[in-house]
């Protein structure tokens, strides 16, 4: 796993779209729970812990000196907290 992330390129776009992919993928779970589990209907947190595991994934890059992945991880977090805070509002 070290290797594939060493062979990464440093870019603020490949974080963006690991920023993205990752909430998605929990976010689509969680919606998955959420919709088809009857106690957990009004759960809408679990959507923050999809956007939350962005935290550790951007502390495991700039632990590696890749520092503009995890910035691109930042923004897209950033994104994300975006599309939760308008779904809750509107």
């Amino acid at each position: 796993m070290i290797d594939r992330l060493k062979r990464l390129n440093n870019s603020v776009w490949i974080g963006l779209g690991i920023g993205l992919l990752v909430p998605a993928i929990l976010c689509s779970i969680a919606w998955y729970i959420i919709n088809h589990v009857a106690y957990l209907a009004k759960a809408d947190l679990l959507y923050i812990g999809g956007i939350a595991i962005n935290a550790y994934t951007m502390q495991y890059f700039f632990k590696y000196n890749k520092e503009n992945i995890g910035r691109g991880i930042l923004a897209a977090t950033f994104l994300c907290a975006f599309a939760f805070f308008a779904y809750k509002v509107f």
